[in-house]
């Protein structure tokens, strides 16, 4: 099909499937119209199949346009699905003629653990510029959790009264950096990743526990500098906070990244002003990043002269403290079901 048939068809399609969903009789016969427009077998998914057939020069512009429609489809579709569900809801309860002032019986019902919300909002946000979810093994070797990370032989990390060891070469993983390695060992660059997932150290008070939870970012391409780590993290925050707060870089020192810096924002929950929650320092860490040292680059097997990267890190129970303003990081552990009621 030439291009200009292929629009046309599109619009066809279009204008058919709206007036289809229009008249729709019930949200089950709606339903079977958006398989039958919108579904993998679908007509509009069949025609967007022409899309390789055409020269290089013209796919951009057809593939919006695709886009585009379907969006609106899509957009027809869930107006058209609020209405219906509204009309049947309403008819039952006519139907029915129930008295609705009586009481019913209470039912017990389940939420998502804040931790997972957090991981879930943290994916959801990052994934909209292109990063995806790798996972790791919970033991990890020596070489992943610390060699490969240019973590020297002598360093604190390594000290019993630091980590758990299985034995002389494998531990319960200190963070989920050893995703990274495996990623960049397995997989060819460019790459944008995200790693969380529960890590574990020998510690345990009111703000630290033995079993917690991190997601770390990593980014390898080509020509990667600091200014690409600061917007991502600024567009990070402002999507995950909400807009308005102010960040900044602090100078530090880790042995996977060189720059390091520590990132923070003005505190969510005074917006600044001084709190409890940021000491009344009006700011708030929220986590460790830098450009990826060019000797874990060569140690994963690619050329730090040709791949530069950034890398990022956030604890998951402090980004949750943070965001709703938790007290005691062991209320996360404990499945106090009066904690948890509150996140449904």
């Amino acid at each position: 099909m030439e291009k200009s048939e292929i629009v046309q068809s599109a619009k066809s399609i279009e204008k058919q499937a709206i007036t289809e969903f229009s008249n729709a009789p019930s949200s089950r016969d709606l339903y079977d119209l958006k398989v039958k427009y919108l579904g993998k077998q679908g007509a509009l998914s069949m025609l967007m199949r022409e899309l390789g057939k055409l020269g290089a020069g013209d796919r951009p512009a057809v593939g919006q346009m695709f886009n585009e429609v379907k969006n609106r489809l899509e957009d027809a579709y869930a107006r058209r699905e609020t209405e219906l569900k509204t009309q049947e809801v309403n008819a039952a309860i006519e139907r029915e003629k129930l008295d609705l002032t009586l009481p019913g019986p209470k039912i017990a019902s389940g939420a998502a653990h804040p931790i997972s919300l957090v991981i879930s909002q943290i994916v959801e946000i990052l994934g909209r510029i292109g990063y995806s979810v790798r996972q790791g093994p919970l033991i990890e070797s020596d070489r992943h959790n610390f060699t490969a990370l240019n973590i020297p032989e002598d360093h604190p990390s390594r000290d019993l009264q630091d980590t758990f060891y299985i034995d002389d070469r494998h531990v319960l993983r200190t963070h989920t950096s050893p995703v990274q390695v495996r990623t960049m060992e397995n997989e060819k660059p460019p790459l944008r990743i995200l790693a969380p997932g529960s890590v574990f150290r020998c510690d345990s008070d009111a703000s630290h526990s033995p079993n917690f939870h991190q997601i770390e970012g990593l980014l390898i391409d080509q020509k990667v500098s600091m200014a690409d780590l600061r917007g991502t993290i600024s567009y990070f925050v402002d999507e995950f906070f909400g807009p308005g707060l102010k960040k900044r870089f602090r100078p530090s020192f880790f042995p996977f990244t060189e720059p390091s810096a520590e990132v923070d924002c003005s505190c969510p929950i005074c917006r600044g002003k001084g709190c409890r929650m940021c000491k009344q320092s009006g700011w708030i860490e929220i986590g460790g990043s830098g450009l990826v040292n060019p000797k874990v680059i060569q140690a994963c097997g690619l050329n730090p002269d040709e791949w530069q990267g950034f890398a990022f890190g956030f604890g998951v129970e402090r980004m949750a403290i943070i965001k709703y303003a938790v007290d005691d990081i062991r209320l996360f552990s404990e499945n106090d079901l009066r904690f948890l009621e509150q996140f449904q």
